[in-house]
């Protein structure tokens, strides 16, 4: 596994609360998020890094994506 950087569109609410709309993969492809389900600061044990650890839901599938910093990864194959 690898890690991967991706860009992601996101914005705040009026109530400071942060949205993430969608992420573009590495390929181009841009992935709609359909929910958050969680977040909390946690590390990726199958790549490496830390930060906060968005628990999110796309395409009936969940995944996680990483907010580290300035960056935003995701775990690759």
């Amino acid at each position: 596994m690898r890690k991967v950087y991706v860009d992601v569109m996101s914005t705040f609410t009026t109530d400071g609360e942060l949205l993430l709309l969608f992420f573009l993969w590495e390929d181009g492809t841009r992935y709609d998020i359909d929910k958050v389900l969680d977040f909390q600061k946690a590390a990726s044990l199958k790549v490496g890094g830390q930060g906060i650890r968005f628990r999110c839901r796309v395409m009936n599938k969940e995944v996680y994506i990483f907010l580290e910093e300035d960056k935003w990864f995701m775990e690759g194959k």
